[in-house]
Protein backbone atom coordinates (compact mmCIF):
# COMPACT_ATOMS: atom_id res chain seq x y z
CA UNK A 1 0.00 0.00 0.00
CA UNK A 2 1.58 3.63 -0.70
CA UNK A 3 1.14 6.20 1.31
CA UNK A 4 3.22 9.26 3.18
CA UNK A 5 5.90 7.36 4.84
CA UNK A 6 7.91 9.34 7.35
CA UNK A 7 11.38 8.42 8.20
CA UNK A 8 13.31 7.75 10.74
CA UNK A 9 17.39 8.89 9.72
CA UNK A 10 20.24 7.10 10.58
CA UNK A 11 22.77 9.79 12.72
CA UNK A 12 26.91 9.81 11.78
CA UNK A 13 28.87 11.16 14.84
CA UNK A 14 32.03 12.25 12.40
CA UNK A 15 34.24 13.86 14.33
CA UNK A 16 33.80 17.02 12.69
CA UNK A 17 29.92 17.05 13.52
CA UNK A 18 28.43 19.85 15.90
CA UNK A 19 25.13 19.45 17.96
CA UNK A 20 22.38 21.39 16.13
CA UNK A 21 20.86 18.48 14.25
CA UNK A 22 19.75 16.74 18.00
CA UNK A 23 19.59 20.06 19.77
CA UNK A 24 17.29 22.07 16.56
CA UNK A 25 16.03 19.72 14.22
CA UNK A 26 15.00 17.23 16.96
CA UNK A 27 16.85 14.26 16.29
CA UNK A 28 16.78 11.69 18.83
CA UNK A 29 19.90 10.02 19.64
CA UNK A 30 22.46 9.33 22.81
CA UNK A 31 25.38 10.61 20.33
CA UNK A 32 27.75 13.12 21.68
CA UNK A 33 27.65 15.23 18.09
CA UNK A 34 25.83 14.40 15.09
CA UNK A 35 27.44 15.18 11.72
CA UNK A 36 24.68 13.60 9.98
CA UNK A 37 21.51 12.71 9.50
CA UNK A 38 21.13 10.11 6.50
CA UNK A 39 17.30 11.72 5.83
CA UNK A 40 16.59 9.54 2.54
CA UNK A 41 18.93 6.50 2.99
CA UNK A 42 18.81 2.78 1.16
CA UNK A 43 22.52 2.29 1.62
CA UNK A 44 24.41 -0.35 3.22
CA UNK A 45 26.12 2.18 5.56
CA UNK A 46 22.59 3.66 6.29
CA UNK A 47 19.04 2.56 6.26
CA UNK A 48 15.83 4.73 6.27
CA UNK A 49 13.37 3.42 8.20
CA UNK A 50 9.75 3.86 8.33
CA UNK A 51 8.32 5.57 11.09
CA UNK A 52 4.44 5.60 10.69
CA UNK A 53 1.99 3.53 8.99
CA UNK A 54 1.51 -0.21 7.69
CA UNK A 55 5.11 -0.58 6.77
CA UNK A 56 6.06 0.93 10.24
CA UNK A 57 9.70 -0.43 12.37
CA UNK A 58 10.35 -1.64 8.41
CA UNK A 59 13.62 -0.44 6.43
CA UNK A 60 12.17 1.94 3.04
CA UNK A 61 15.05 -0.73 1.29
CA UNK A 62 12.77 -3.55 2.22
CA UNK A 63 9.53 -2.01 1.46
CA UNK A 64 10.66 -0.87 -1.88
CA UNK A 65 11.69 -4.27 -2.70
CA UNK A 66 8.28 -6.05 -2.21
CA UNK A 67 7.08 -2.86 -3.83
CA UNK A 68 8.80 -2.81 -7.16
CA UNK A 69 9.99 -0.37 -9.34
CA UNK A 70 6.62 1.20 -9.50
CA UNK A 71 6.83 2.99 -6.61
CA UNK A 72 10.14 4.81 -7.55
CA UNK A 73 8.68 5.87 -10.85
CA UNK A 74 9.10 5.79 -14.65
CA UNK A 75 12.55 8.50 -14.22
CA UNK A 76 14.13 5.73 -11.91
CA UNK A 77 13.77 2.92 -14.01
CA UNK A 78 17.40 3.64 -15.29
CA UNK A 79 18.95 2.95 -12.37
CA UNK A 80 19.83 -0.51 -11.30
CA UNK A 81 19.37 0.74 -7.53
CA UNK A 82 17.81 3.30 -5.36
CA UNK A 83 19.30 6.76 -7.04
CA UNK A 84 19.53 9.04 -3.99
CA UNK A 85 21.02 10.02 -0.49
CA UNK A 86 19.75 12.99 1.27
CA UNK A 87 21.40 14.23 4.40
CA UNK A 88 21.29 17.03 6.72
CA UNK A 89 25.41 18.21 7.22
CA UNK A 90 26.30 20.25 10.83
CA UNK A 91 29.96 21.28 10.17
CA UNK A 92 30.65 22.35 13.46
CA UNK A 93 34.54 22.07 12.52
CA UNK A 94 36.32 21.49 8.67
CA UNK A 95 35.40 18.69 6.72
CA UNK A 96 38.64 16.98 5.01
CA UNK A 97 39.19 18.12 1.59
CA UNK A 98 37.82 15.60 -0.71
CA UNK A 99 36.61 14.39 -4.49
CA UNK A 100 34.12 11.73 -5.45
CA UNK A 101 34.60 9.70 -8.17
CA UNK A 102 32.10 9.57 -11.46
CA UNK A 103 30.23 6.43 -12.21
CA UNK A 104 33.02 5.00 -15.01
CA UNK A 105 35.55 4.76 -12.39
CA UNK A 106 33.78 4.18 -9.14
CA UNK A 107 31.61 0.80 -10.53
CA UNK A 108 34.69 -1.24 -11.64
CA UNK A 109 37.36 0.59 -8.69
CA UNK A 110 34.66 0.77 -5.74
CA UNK A 111 31.73 -1.70 -6.58
CA UNK A 112 29.47 1.37 -6.34
CA UNK A 113 28.21 4.31 -8.18
CA UNK A 114 29.78 7.46 -7.90
CA UNK A 115 28.72 10.57 -6.87
CA UNK A 116 27.64 13.90 -7.78
CA UNK A 117 25.82 16.23 -5.14
CA UNK A 118 23.90 18.98 -4.38
CA UNK A 119 24.50 21.70 -1.85
CA UNK A 120 21.96 23.85 -0.13
CA UNK A 121 23.33 26.22 2.79
CA UNK A 122 20.69 26.25 5.41
CA UNK A 123 22.80 28.51 7.60
CA UNK A 124 26.36 29.57 8.12
CA UNK A 125 27.95 31.14 10.54
CA UNK A 126 29.10 35.06 9.76
CA UNK A 127 32.45 34.38 7.77
CA UNK A 128 31.87 30.73 7.05
CA UNK A 129 33.31 29.54 3.87
CA UNK A 130 33.55 26.85 2.11
CA UNK A 131 36.17 24.89 -0.75
CA UNK A 132 35.21 24.85 -4.14
CA UNK A 133 37.31 23.48 -7.00
CA UNK A 134 40.53 25.24 -7.86
CA UNK A 135 41.39 28.73 -7.69
CA UNK A 136 43.09 28.32 -11.30
CA UNK A 137 44.02 25.61 -13.34
CA UNK A 138 46.92 22.84 -12.03
CA UNK A 139 48.63 20.00 -13.56
CA UNK A 140 48.23 16.25 -11.84
CA UNK A 141 51.90 16.91 -10.85
CA UNK A 142 51.47 20.09 -9.21
CA UNK A 143 48.13 18.94 -7.56
CA UNK A 144 50.01 16.03 -6.44
CA UNK A 145 53.43 18.23 -4.83
CA UNK A 146 50.77 20.96 -3.05
CA UNK A 147 49.42 17.72 -1.49
CA UNK A 148 52.69 16.70 -0.30
CA UNK A 149 54.29 19.91 0.10
CA UNK A 150 50.86 20.80 2.82
CA UNK A 151 50.00 24.00 0.75
CA UNK A 152 47.50 22.63 -1.39
CA UNK A 153 45.26 25.27 0.90
CA UNK A 154 47.19 27.67 -1.36
CA UNK A 155 45.62 26.56 -4.58
CA UNK A 156 41.63 25.89 -4.46
CA UNK A 157 39.08 28.38 -4.17
CA UNK A 158 37.72 29.55 -1.26
CA UNK A 159 34.17 30.76 -1.09
CA UNK A 160 32.26 32.65 1.30
CA UNK A 161 28.82 31.37 1.68
CA UNK A 162 25.07 32.73 3.51
CA UNK A 163 22.02 30.99 3.89
CA UNK A 164 20.32 30.23 0.44
CA UNK A 165 23.50 29.70 -1.49
CA UNK A 166 23.35 26.54 -3.78
CA UNK A 167 26.13 24.71 -5.27
CA UNK A 168 26.29 21.63 -7.59
CA UNK A 169 29.25 19.63 -7.25
CA UNK A 170 29.86 17.44 -10.56
CA UNK A 171 31.83 13.77 -9.40
CA UNK A 172 35.62 14.82 -9.84
CA UNK A 173 35.05 18.34 -8.37
CA UNK A 174 37.36 18.88 -5.14
CA UNK A 175 35.89 20.42 -2.31
CA UNK A 176 34.96 20.88 1.52
CA UNK A 177 32.76 22.03 3.89
CA UNK A 178 33.49 25.36 6.50
CA UNK A 179 33.00 24.78 10.07
CA UNK A 180 29.75 26.39 11.13
CA UNK A 181 27.78 25.44 7.59
CA UNK A 182 24.24 23.26 7.92
CA UNK A 183 23.78 21.80 4.79
CA UNK A 184 21.26 19.93 2.98
CA UNK A 185 22.80 17.64 0.11
CA UNK A 186 21.25 15.73 -2.13
CA UNK A 187 23.48 13.28 -3.87
CA UNK A 188 24.08 9.88 -5.61
CA UNK A 189 23.40 6.81 -3.52
CA UNK A 190 26.83 6.77 -3.19
CA UNK A 191 29.43 6.22 0.06
CA UNK A 192 32.36 6.58 -2.15
CA UNK A 193 35.05 9.73 -0.85
CA UNK A 194 39.12 10.12 -1.36
CA UNK A 195 39.97 12.08 1.20
CA UNK A 196 43.25 14.52 -0.13
CA UNK A 197 43.77 16.68 2.79
CA UNK A 198 42.45 16.55 7.10
CA UNK A 199 44.01 19.30 8.50
CA UNK A 200 46.52 17.07 10.66
CA UNK A 201 44.01 15.38 12.29
CA UNK A 202 43.54 12.19 14.71
CA UNK A 203 40.87 9.79 14.65
CA UNK A 204 39.08 8.17 17.78
CA UNK A 205 42.35 5.74 17.55
CA UNK A 206 44.59 8.39 17.88
CA UNK A 207 46.05 8.34 14.40
CA UNK A 208 46.07 10.50 11.53
CA UNK A 209 42.87 9.17 9.41
CA UNK A 210 43.92 7.73 6.26
CA UNK A 211 43.99 9.28 2.92
CA UNK A 212 43.19 8.23 -0.58
CA UNK A 213 45.72 10.55 -2.66
CA UNK A 214 46.70 7.82 -5.81
CA UNK A 215 42.80 7.76 -6.54
CA UNK A 216 42.25 11.33 -6.00
CA UNK A 217 44.80 11.50 -8.02
CA UNK A 218 43.16 9.46 -10.70
CA UNK A 219 39.45 11.37 -10.49
CA UNK A 220 39.64 14.75 -9.87
CA UNK A 221 39.20 17.79 -12.23
CA UNK A 222 41.97 19.93 -12.34
CA UNK A 223 40.29 22.76 -13.97
CA UNK A 224 38.28 25.27 -11.96
CA UNK A 225 34.68 24.88 -11.08
CA UNK A 226 31.94 26.27 -12.90
CA UNK A 227 30.13 29.29 -10.81
CA UNK A 228 28.04 27.68 -8.22
CA UNK A 229 24.18 27.87 -9.40
CA UNK A 230 22.63 31.05 -9.53
CA UNK A 231 19.03 29.70 -8.43
CA UNK A 232 16.21 31.23 -10.22
CA UNK A 233 14.16 33.36 -8.06
CA UNK A 234 11.07 32.27 -5.80
CA UNK A 235 7.81 32.04 -8.18
CA UNK A 236 4.63 30.50 -7.67
CA UNK A 237 5.37 27.41 -9.56
CA UNK A 238 3.45 24.90 -7.34
CA UNK A 239 -0.15 25.40 -6.68
CA UNK A 240 -0.20 28.02 -3.61
CA UNK A 241 3.93 27.81 -2.45
CA UNK A 242 6.79 29.65 -3.64
CA UNK A 243 9.64 27.36 -4.70
CA UNK A 244 12.45 27.95 -7.05
CA UNK A 245 14.26 25.21 -8.95
CA UNK A 246 18.08 24.60 -7.58
CA UNK A 247 19.19 22.37 -10.05
CA UNK A 248 18.06 19.35 -12.52
CA UNK A 249 20.47 17.08 -13.61
CA UNK A 250 20.58 13.19 -14.78
CA UNK A 251 20.57 11.89 -11.11
CA UNK A 252 17.84 14.39 -9.70
CA UNK A 253 15.94 17.54 -9.70
CA UNK A 254 15.23 19.73 -6.25
CA UNK A 255 13.13 22.56 -5.54
CA UNK A 256 13.06 24.70 -2.46
CA UNK A 257 9.80 25.92 -1.63
CA UNK A 258 8.28 28.26 1.21
CA UNK A 259 4.49 26.84 1.35
CA UNK A 260 2.15 29.37 3.74
CA UNK A 261 -1.42 28.36 3.66
CA UNK A 262 -2.43 25.63 1.75
CA UNK A 263 -0.60 24.21 -1.33
CA UNK A 264 -0.73 21.58 -4.05
CA UNK A 265 1.74 19.25 -5.15
CA UNK A 266 1.79 15.68 -6.58
CA UNK A 267 3.64 13.17 -6.43
CA UNK A 268 3.01 11.30 -10.43
CA UNK A 269 3.74 8.14 -12.32
CA UNK A 270 7.28 9.97 -13.20
CA UNK A 271 9.07 9.57 -9.30
CA UNK A 272 8.90 9.38 -6.03
CA UNK A 273 9.08 13.04 -3.85
CA UNK A 274 11.20 12.85 -1.01
CA UNK A 275 10.16 16.62 1.40
CA UNK A 276 12.67 17.54 3.93
CA UNK A 277 11.59 19.99 6.26
CA UNK A 278 13.85 22.91 7.12
CA UNK A 279 12.02 24.89 9.11
CA UNK A 280 8.16 25.55 9.97
CA UNK A 281 5.75 22.93 10.90
CA UNK A 282 3.31 21.23 7.68
CA UNK A 283 0.36 19.24 7.23
CA UNK A 284 0.55 16.81 5.11
CA UNK A 285 -2.52 15.34 3.60
CA UNK A 286 -3.56 12.90 1.17
CA UNK A 287 -7.19 11.75 0.31
CA UNK A 288 -7.01 9.21 2.94
CA UNK A 289 -3.73 9.86 5.51
CA UNK A 290 -2.55 12.71 7.04
CA UNK A 291 0.90 13.07 8.76
CA UNK A 292 2.92 16.00 10.56
CA UNK A 293 5.68 17.24 9.48
CA UNK A 294 8.73 19.39 11.80
CA UNK A 295 11.47 20.89 11.34
CA UNK A 296 14.52 18.33 10.96
CA UNK A 297 11.81 15.41 9.31
CA UNK A 298 11.61 13.97 5.90
CA UNK A 299 8.51 12.22 4.30
CA UNK A 300 8.97 9.82 1.11
CA UNK A 301 5.71 9.86 -1.25
CA UNK A 302 6.02 6.83 -4.04
CA UNK A 303 5.34 7.93 -7.09
CA UNK A 304 1.69 7.27 -8.23
CA UNK A 305 0.27 8.76 -4.77
CA UNK A 306 -1.22 11.40 -6.75
CA UNK A 307 -1.96 14.93 -5.16
CA UNK A 308 -1.37 15.66 -2.09
CA UNK A 309 -1.63 18.91 0.11
CA UNK A 310 0.45 20.62 2.33
CA UNK A 311 -1.21 23.11 5.03
CA UNK A 312 0.59 25.43 7.47
CA UNK A 313 3.97 27.47 7.02
CA UNK A 314 7.48 25.70 6.29
CA UNK A 315 10.66 25.96 4.57
CA UNK A 316 11.35 22.62 2.80
CA UNK A 317 13.55 21.15 -0.14
CA UNK A 318 11.46 18.60 -2.70
CA UNK A 319 13.61 16.67 -4.17
CA UNK A 320 12.58 13.91 -7.35
CA UNK A 321 14.02 12.11 -9.98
Amino acid sequence: MKYPMKLRAPLKDYLWGGTRLRDEYGKETQLTKVAESWELACHKDGMSVIANGAAAGRTLADWLAAEGQDALGRNAEKFPYFPLLIKLIDAHDDLSVQVHPADDYALPVEGEYGKTELWYIVDAAPGAELIYGFAHEISKEEFQHHIEDDTLLDVVRHVSVQKGDVFFIPAGTLHAIGKGILICEIQQNSNTTYRVYDYGRLGADGKPRALNVEKALDVTCLAPSREQEQPVPMADIFAGAKGRLLASCDYFTVYHVNAAGVCTLEAGADSFHCLTVLDGALTLQTYSDKVCMLKGESVFLPAGLGRYKLHGNGELILSKI
